[in-house]
């Protein structure tokens, strides 16, 4: 029992420091497209702080000629307010994006990053596009890269200008232990035992 609590805060300890890591660095280089991930939208249908921070990171990268085209994602497809259209819609009003160069997840709804990665897999794919610059929160971008990667795309990862080291030390640990948590549990649900036991457990919470 010792060796196993021993291994599991090793393995934790491993993907936090991982997981801190890649946020930390830049590794945008020339590629396809750039991806937006979805954040936050404010009740008035305006993109929250951490929305416009990936929105005004991605038209950087986008201003710096490291790809062609923009792909806004999350949210319900054909919703204004979802997430995807409305930094999609303040890159083009209100930072210059040529509306021909920017591209909202339509079709399909994402309300997670597992979602976000296969509908704009799907996307690329249909389009010939092999490689995406994917931004978001720096302590978001591990597991991003990962369910990006999972769905056979190249993955280069550019994190928004939050300052880690500004973030306070409880919220910041308790950021990385959910994005570690999340990784750990996509990984387990690929075996069939553990997803079913998670699928019971999801049924006795919220069934009853």
């Amino acid at each position: 029992m010792l060796a196993l609590t021993l291994t599991a805060v090793l393995v934790v300890g491993v993907l936090s420091w991982q997981i801190n890591r890649l946020g930390s660095q830049d590794r945008a280089q020339p590629a396809d497209v750039i991806v937006i991930l979805g954040a936050r939208v404010e009740p008035d249908g305006s993109p929250s702080s951490d929305l416009l921070s990936r929105t005004y990171h991605a038209m950087d990268l986008y201003n710096a000629g490291l790809a062609p085209t923009v792909i806004c994602a999350g949210g319900a497809g054909g919703d204004r307010l979802a997430a995807g259209a409305v930094a999609c819609r303040f890159a083009v009003q209100e930072l210059g994006l040529p509306a021909e160069r920017g591209l909202v997840v339509q079709e399909s709804d994402a309300w997670t990053t597992r979602d976000e990665a296969a509908v704009v897999s799907e996307l690329m794919q249909a389009n010939g596009w092999q490689t995406a610059i994917v931004v978001s929160h720096p302590l978001h971008l591990y597991r991003a890269r990962w369910l990006f990667r999972r769905e056979g795309l190249d993955v280069l990862t550019s994190p928004t200008n939050t300052d880690l080291g500004r973030i306070a030390p409880p919220l910041r640990a308790w950021y990385t232990l959910r994005e570690a948590g999340g990784v750990l549990l996509t990984a387990a649900k690929d075996w069939p035992l553990v997803d079913q036991l998670l699928n019971w457990l999801h049924k006795i919470v919220y069934d009853t």
